[in-house]
């Protein structure tokens, strides 16, 4: 018998498409932290890193097919990635992990709190924080 994925085993997009919604229902209310986002409607950001996700956790491949890698640091060198924009961002992705922990058993919710955690420090790429 096959080994599920990790998305298939927290209950595949309808887990991630929830994960995702409700982390841009926080951003779309954090102001300095959804300056960051060149557009005005989330929805294209939103749907990117749904797709980005699924992949990176084993689900389909569409990102990669209609992006290319995902080259993560270089997609956000246009922006400034400051430490405080950083902890703003794990502050609502932690809370949109707290709206899937029903679908996460406890290995599984360390997991993805650890690798947004690697992620959210790996974009950071100033120090220069006009908020502190």
């Amino acid at each position: 018998m096959p080994q599920q994925t990790f998305f298939e085993r927290i209950g595949g997009h309808e887990t991630f498409e929830r994960l995702v919604r409700e982390f841009y229902r926080g951003v779309a209310q954090d102001p300095p932290l959804k300056a960051l986002y060149p557009e005005e409607d989330l929805g294209p950001a939103e749907e990117r890193l749904r797709l980005f996700l699924e992949q990176y956790w084993g689900g389909p491949t569409t990102y990669s097919e209609n992006r290319g890698h995902p080259r993560l640091r270089m997609r956000h060198v246009p922006y400034a990635v400051t430490p405080t924009q950083r902890d703003r961002w794990l502050h609502h992705m932690n809370a949109a992990i707290d709206s899937i922990t029903d679908r996460l058993d406890v290995m599984d919710e360390h997991q993805m709190r650890a690798y947004m955690a690697h992620a959210a420090q790996a974009m950071v790429n100033t120090l220069d924080d006009p908020e502190a």
